[in-house]
């Protein structure tokens, strides 16, 4: 990253910069210290958006954050919430870890309260963007045609192509995960579960309904694809999905309900549009079935972890089956999916959805 050019963070309609000389891969909680003096030299004051009132002993102002980013807030030994209050002249009162609650900031005067919650917005936000994602927007695409003509693709792909570089069984998608992915979340709480949920609704109240017309999604599981550039070396091998008719209706829907989400800060904006596609093959199953893409890169405690990788050549697959058919299926719900979880059918298990009829 240039020093010209460093990363910048938006938080509450406004843009802060991240100083890339100072930055650091978080990995231990007692690195929290050192990376609160490098870090808060970025955030940029005052911050408009933060609600603060007056009380009899001054001002006060509250932030909503779920109880496993506390830590970051108090630091080692409370030495990061010392400085927040000594450098802004202010008091900064914390739940209890595993008490859901307010962090509480008070202050004689007004600009250090402000100065306070900027600080605290910016740390919660770089902290919360290192934790590993625990849910995702998706559709089910496990209806039982599709699963039935999946594992026909399975079943000729290794009896024609099984000789081919890294081709297995291992490798192909469980018939009962298949499913499109919207965007990925990290949800801390049931408060943003439940927050998560609203805003779906709100979606659907707001345009999903005129774009579904209030009725399902006749679409098309046909065709496949490779995510890298060198078929000879493929990692991930994917169907493409599309409406039947032909129209565009599925790619605005998935991409204003992304652009929903990523304006209130749930889903961090890495693409302006959702790759319509339903992983087959995926070469990180082969050494852990539950892995899940790109996104399995972070333990659970949040620390970053390699997996090695095994291609295969899929020169012969995407030749033989370029136009294989999956079958048709009606999209009609959009879910919260949880990751690593299953449900009764065998998909994600969904803390909630909505449905278009």
């Amino acid at each position: 990253m240039e020093v010209l050019r460093p990363q910048l963070i938006r938080i509450d309609g406004r843009i802060y910069r991240k100083n890339p000389i100072q930055e650091q891969t978080y990995q231990h909680e007692e690195e929290d210290e050192d990376f609160y003096q490098g870090f808060m030299e970025s955030a940029e004051e005052p911050c408009d958006g933060c609600e603060v009132v007056q009380t009899q002993q001054g001002f006060q102002c509250t932030v909503k954050a779920p109880s496993l980013l506390y830590k970051h807030i108090v630091g080692k030994r409370g030495d990061t919430r010392k400085k927040l209050e000594v450098e802004t002249k202010t008091s900064i009162s914390i739940p209890k870890p595993g008490q859901e609650g307010e962090i509480v900031i008070s202050g004689q005067h007004r600009s250090g309260v402000i100065s306070a919650r900027t600080r605290i917005d910016v740390l919660l936000l770089t902290f919360r963007r290192k934790q590993p994602f625990t849910h995702f927007l998706s559709f089910f695409l496990n209806e039982v045609e599709v699963q039935e003509r999946f594992l026909k693709f399975q079943e000729e792909v290794l009896e024609r192509c099984s000789m081919d570089r890294g081709v297995d069984s291992t490798i192909f998608q469980n018939p009962k995960k298949l499913h499109l992915t919207i965007g990925m979340l990290v949800l801390l709480s049931e408060q943003e579960i439940q927050q998560t949920c609203e805003m779906l609704q709100q979606c659907k109240e707001d345009f999903i309904d005129d774009i579904s017309g209030g009725k399902p999604l006749e679409v098309e599981m046909e065709g496949i694809e490779y995510m890298n550039d060198d078929p000879g070396m493929v990692d991930v091998l994917y169907a493409k999905v599309h409406m039947k008719d032909g129209s565009n209706r599925l790619q605005e829907l998935v991409d204003r309900v992304l652009e929903r989400f990523q304006a209130s800060g749930l889903i961090v904006k890495e693409w302006n549009s959702v790759k319509l596609h339903a992983t087959v093959m995926n070469t990180l199953f082969r050494k852990d079935p539950n892995a899940e893409g790109r996104y399995n890169l972070y333990t659970a405690d949040g620390k970053y972890i390699f997996k090695e990788r095994e291609s295969f050549d899929g020169r012969n697959i995407l030749k033989l089956f370029e136009n294989f058919s999956f079958g048709t299926l009606k999209l009609n719900s959009i879910h919260i999916s949880q990751r690593f979880t299953v449900d009764s059918f065998g998909n994600y298990a969904s803390c909630g959805q909505i449905d278009f009829s």
